[in-house]
């Protein structure tokens, strides 16, 4: 399967700002949209193939540098519905918020503690109404 077409700053943007007006009212469209451009940036801003971040259906990606795999299930996987993981990104839900019982995130194997990486800055610049501009490799369109 070829890889995704990378998405604008300015798509991904004007997706987190939805997301961040109108929450569960988001389209599905525009909620995936977002997942995917977090995820994307996170993957630019972590890259590697130790721990595997999925957010069904939406998108997954694998982060970190360290122990890689080829085939199967990676060494750490973290998995959460698209709410949570927009919550987590935009800094509005801790990583140990998430992790306690209830919280709605999956996490499995070495490295799986994504607190030292979380919220993904972008996302949470917008959610606090502050600039959105970055400066790192996301493409633009």
């Amino acid at each position: 399967m070829p890889a995704r077409k990378a998405i604008s700053i300015s798509d991904g943007v004007a997706a987190i700002r939805a997301w961040c007006e109108s929450r569960e009212n988001t389209p599905r469209a525009t909620l995936a949209l977002a997942v995917r451009f977090t995820l994307q940036v996170l993957a630019e801003d972590y890259p590697g193939g130790a721990v595997e971040v999925r957010v069904p259906p939406f998108g997954a990606v694998q982060i970190i540098q360290g122990t890689s795999h080829t085939r199967g299930t990676p060494p750490a996987v973290v998995e959460m519905n698209a709410a949570t993981w927009m919550r987590l990104a935009t800094g509005e839900l801790t990583w140990a918020e998430g992790r306690a019982k209830g919280g709605g995130v999956s996490a499995s194997g070495e490295r799986s503690d994504l607190s030292e990486i979380l919220p993904v800055p972008i996302a949470r610049r917008i959610a606090a109404g502050e600039s959105s501009g970055r400066s790192t490799t996301t493409e633009e369109n």
